[in-house]
């Protein structure tokens, strides 16, 4: 196995673990209202356990409001008991069909907290990054002492992977720099 068909194989983990890192950053909570935040919150419904975004439709109605419209009016007070469970700090308000979620304005240090958690999140997905490029090093190591590959090839290799992971430590600075410009406006 060449070095180039290693590499090829590391991409989707790679791509995999930026894809967690921006499901985990949308659903941190910044100054704006985004359907995101609510939209995998588990409801209980029926002796069965549901998203809310399989219950009903998420949209954010303005800068602070997330409106939820459920398909049937029965899931108004299962919805209504995950969000009072769900660590938003919102209000609540339950019309006919549809239930209004008011999201408070971020005080300073709940920024901090979330710019904390934020780079706790982003460290995570460094480690995981790390752990997949020694695991492929490891490999390419093994190749050469196997005398599949040439010594030239290993380094060769080392040399595409660190810029392979260079890249995508990139995109989770990017990631990160785009919510704290969020978190803090």
């Amino acid at each position: 196995m060449t070095t180039q068909e290693i590499l090829k194989r590391i991409t989707p983990d790679l791509d995999q673990i930026i894809a967690y890192l921006e499901g985990e950053v949308n659903k941190m909570r910044t100054g704006r209202a985004d359907p995101s935040l609510v939209s995998d919150l588990k409801v209980n419904c029926f002796g069965q356990e549901f998203t809310i975004k399989q219950l009903a439709v998420v949209s954010a109605s303005s800068a602070r409001e997330i409106v939820i419209q459920p398909w049937d009016v029965s899931y108004v007070e299962a919805i209504l008991a995950a969000l009072g469970t769900s660590s938003l700090g919102s209000g609540m308000l339950a019309e006919k069909n549809l239930i209004r979620v008011s999201l408070p304005a971020l005080t300073e240090e709940s920024r901090k907290n979330f710019l904390r958690i934020l780079s706790e999140k982003m460290e995570e997905q460094r480690i995981a990054i790390r752990k997949a490029r020694d695991r492929v090093w490891k490999e390419i190591q093994a190749d050469e002492r196997e005398g599949i590959i040439r010594e030239d090839d290993k380094f060769r290799g080392k040399d595409e992977l660190d810029k392979l992971v260079k890249k995508y430590n990139e995109k989770i600075e990017e990631l990160g720099e785009r919510k704290k410009k969020e978190v803090m406006t």
